[in-house]
């Protein structure tokens, strides 16, 4: 369960966990991989980071299986799952 204490690599593995529950073609963005009172929980600073991490794997290990698009109109990255 996510809270104020979970440490970045967690939710990293988290996130990157989620991506298998996602459908091919489906759009999303890092939040919508947690549940909404847990991306609640996570501090701003580690919102930030862990979306640069995310999109970091997206261009690297993940890039077989997430694309990054565009952003939206809160600067949010949007993907879609290959």
């Amino acid at each position: 369960m996510v809270n104020e204490n979970t440490n970045l690599q967690e939710l990293f593995d988290i996130a990157t966990q989620e991506i298998s529950n996602l459908k091919p073609e489906e759009k999303f963005l890092v939040k919508d991989l947690f549940r909404g009172y847990e991306w609640n929980r996570i501090a701003k600073g580690n919102r930030t980071k862990l979306g640069s991490m995310f999109f970091a794997y997206a261009q690297g290990n993940g890039s077989k299986e997430i694309l990054p698009l565009n952003k939206t109109p809160q600067n949010q990255q949007i993907y879609k799952k290959l």
